[in-house]
């Protein structure tokens, strides 16, 4: 085969032709067989190694693709969850038994199931091939559960190691959830966070640090008071823990004046908490809380008698102010609808005994909890209604006004920081959001034994642990704000950053991305694969596997993990 290279005027022409080089008598002489200018320059190629003797095939008959597995979410994962050393916290050794613990974390992640279809995505995904797992039953897996709850307090008094210390602000808050079937002895009928009064349910809390990353979770019955879950926590922070100087933050429900008092008596751990309405309204009362502090601010510190040694700390937001108005009317004008139809059954005679209207008025008036605003006159065959203008004005004057308490002093907290802490709580939030949605599937519950549903909870709290670091990685790639600016007003709602505010807008990154929510991204990933292939005319002994090529949002997140998908 020979190159040509002929200029014409202000141009260069490159010819291929296909040549037979002879020798006749002594003289060596050259034949052109074919022009092959036409021909792609891979096709030249290609022509140029079969002449020298090279064995050619088409990529497409190279070798043959027995298998395709999705790896990039099972990478990810998995790399997160070792970078993070939680391998070695469930068991220092290998084992096959930490191999299926750390396997269910995983897939609980990517993809949360029950064990029996956990055990047959094992091996739809290079998950079971990395840990070496081979084929996996359903019992295995119920079984490694189990060990795994034995290993709760250790695990999680590593996790508290790492991220808690001597003067640590802790996070607690409670859920509940409901159970599938009638045999769990925790499950009980209680209050439901998840609006199913016909269903029973089990309660659980959630100790994080103070950025919201899970640490420890606990199980109590259905029925449980939120207060009456306090102890338990104070005991795993002093006992299994062994702080003895934290500052614990929970909600009104939680830290009630009752558990206050008992935390004073243990000595050693200080609390946020908010004031419910009625304490806020004795405030008012007693002269110890002046509205008009709030004429030209929206944040001051307060003591009263009825909380010595404590801080008060009043907030008064006019957005949730304007809120809160707007949510009493629309309540307000409902319930009024409502007692109207009630009084046309009465003015047309369904309706005569005192008994039979109370009982119908009383309904509507607490199904939206507005009877306090409401005046009722009931007699035999009258009924009327009318708004308690007093009732509604009193209500109304406290309207954006919440207080913190507070007993730690001022020189540890200022009262901005002490409204901050006490603002914290809503990350805990964003946990249970996690957990009880479709990303980690805590609910709805179908084990019957304690241990089990314990167990299942703690597998739970391991997998939020592994996703909360991924989104951190991740919250350039994620409708998150990874940049927020510094709160100016503590009380006003914190703004978003323009670069937040710009991926809200173009749905891309800075360079171009897409931006994702964690589950899509998540699902991105699975889409780089890795094939088992075999090489044409061999067998499986000459199989090898090969990653596809990652795409640029693969890569990207790839890098801000700080490993590849090869790696894993």
């Amino acid at each position: 085969m020979a190159k040509v290279v002929r200029p014409y005027k202000d141009r260069v022409y490159t010819y291929f032709f296909l040549r037979q080089t002879y020798r006749e008598g002594g003289t060596v002489k050259h034949r052109t067989l074919a022009n092959l200018s036409h021909l792609s320059a891979e096709a030249i190629e290609v022509l140029r190694r079969i002449l020298r003797g090279e064995h050619v095939l088409a990529a497409a008959d190279a070798f043959d693709i027995v298998r395709s597995l999705p790896h990039g979410h099972v990478a990810a994962v998995l790399g997160t969850l070792r970078r993070l050393g939680l391998e070695g916290l469930l068991e220092r050794r290998p084992s096959r038994r930490r191999e299926l613990a750390t396997a269910l974390v995983v897939a609980r992640v990517i993809e949360p199931a029950s064990k029996l279809a956990t055990a047959a995505w094992l091996g739809d995904s290079t998950l079971a091939g990395r840990l070496g797992l081979g084929e996996v039953s359903e019992d295995e897996l119920y079984g490694a559960l189990d060990w795994l709850l034995t290993r709760q307090a250790r695990i999680e008094a590593a996790l508290a190691a790492r991220h808690l210390h001597e003067g640590s602000l802790v996070l607690y808050d409670l859920t509940s959830t409901y159970v599938e079937g009638t045999k769990c002895p925790l499950a009980r009928h209680g209050y439901s966070r998840d609006h199913r009064p016909d269903r029973a349910q089990i309660v659980f809390g959630l100790l994080t640090d103070e950025r919201g990353c899970p640490l420890a979770v606990e199980a109590f019955a259905g029925n449980t008071a939120d207060p009456a879950t306090l102890e338990a926590q104070v005991a795993k922070l002093r006992e299994r823990f062994g702080l003895s100087d934290v500052v614990l933050v929970g909600d009104r429900g939680m830290l009630t004046s009752a558990r206050i008092e008992r935390l004073k008596e243990i000595g050693g751990l200080g609390w946020v908490s908010c004031l419910r309405a009625p304490a806020i309204a004795a405030l008012v009362d007693a002269g110890d809380l002046q509205l008009s502090l709030f004429d030209e601010r929206d944040l001051a510190e307060i003591a009263s008698p009825e909380f010595p040694g404590e801080r008060l700390v009043v907030c008064r937001n006019p957005v949730l102010a304007a809120e809160r108005a707007r949510k009493r009317e629309a309540l307000l004008t409902a319930t009024e609808a409502a007692l109207a139809r009630v009084a046309a059954m009465v003015t047309r005679g369904r309706l005569r005994s005192a008994a039979a209207i109370g009982l119908r008025a009383g309904r509507v008036v607490n199904a939206k909890k507005m009877a306090k605003h409401v005046a009722l006159t009931i007699a035999d065959g009258e009924f009327r209604f009318a708004r308690d203008a007093a009732s509604i004005a009193a209500e109304a004057a406290l309207d954006g006004l919440y207080v913190i308490r507070t007993s730690v002093p001022a020189e540890r907290l200022s009262s901005a920081s002490v409204v901050e802490t006490y603002k914290r709580l809503s990350a805990v939030e964003r946990d249970f959001r996690a957990l009880k949605g479709d990303d980690l599937l805590v609910r709805p519950i179908f084990h019957y034994r304690e241990e089990r549903v314990r167990a299942h909870l703690f597998l739970c709290l391991l997998a939020a642990y592994v996703r909360w670091h991924l989104e951190a990685a991740w919250a350039p790639l994620l409708y998150r704000d990874e940049t927020p600016p510094a709160r100016v007003d503590p009380v006003a709602p914190r703004g978003r950053s323009e670069g937040a505010l710009r991926k809200e807008r173009d749905h891309r990154t800075p360079d171009g991305l897409p931006v994702n929510s964690f589950a899509g991204l998540l699902k991105h990933l699975g889409t780089l694969t890795e094939g088992r292939c075999v090489p044409l005319g061999l067998d499986e002994r000459a199989a090898f596997s090969k990653l596809s090529v990652p795409t640029p949002l693969q890569d990207r997140a790839f890098e801000l993990l700080g490993f590849t998908p090869a790696s894993v």
